[in-house]
């Protein structure tokens, strides 16, 4: 993949503002503990999401690049600050940026594009099921649930068919598809933690 160096500013500025409002959300104890998982975890599903939009479009032939919505990075930091302070729990809402593709691309390509980002958080959440059952303890359980977690719950995010959420460009490109991956990011927010809940206990 091809960076500029002004993308490089907006992906690093837009990892750190999130996982600090991740921070605000997370904390119930050790607030070092909670920002840590913030910055692998929300590094993990968000990075890789955008990079895998960026990856796609560039191997179809399109120039891609990634560029943070400050309005929304400020807001997302602000609302969970404030939640926190005021309710004792933070509310977080993120929508800290997109990247944006020029040339031509086939039309049948752009919901590929739009498919890769909540499929890199599917993959994601997928190895770090995996790691769970195989039977991590301690911290590293910790850091993997939490992994399996966000990934989990921003891939069905984006799967939204509505505005610029990646899951209408999905549907307008194969309805086969968009349903098996929505499927299967249901089952792994609502009743896949369940089931590892009856597994352990």
């Amino acid at each position: 993949m091809r960076f500029s160096r002004i993308e490089i500013e907006h992906l690093i500025k837009s990892w750190i503002i999130i996982s600090i409002a991740f921070t605000f959300v997370l904390t119930r104890g050790d607030i070092l503990v909670s920002a840590f998982l913030s910055f692998v975890g929300v590094g993990s599903a968000f990075l890789l999401h955008e990079l895998g939009h960026k990856f796609t479009a560039q191997r179809y032939g399109a120039f891609a690049e990634y560029r943070a919505f400050d309005q929304m990075l400020y807001l997302a930091l602000g609302l969970a600050v404030f939640t926190r302070l005021l309710f004792g729990f933070g509310i977080l809402f993120a929508a800290p940026g997109a990247v944006f593709i020029s040339g031509y691309v086939k039309p049948d390509k752009y919901g590929k594009i739009s498919f890769a980002g909540p499929f890199v958080n599917f993959s994601l959440a997928l190895i770090s099921l995996a790691l769970l059952i195989s039977g991590v303890i301690g911290f590293f359980q910790t850091l993997v649930l939490f992994m399996f977690q966000i990934n989990a719950w921003i891939g069905l995010f984006n799967m939204i068919p509505f505005g610029n959420f990646d899951g209408l460009k999905i549907l307008t490109w194969s309805r086969l598809w968009y349903g098996l991956l929505t499927a299967a990011l249901v089952i792994m927010v609502f009743f896949v933690p369940t089931l590892f809940s009856l597994l352990i206990y």
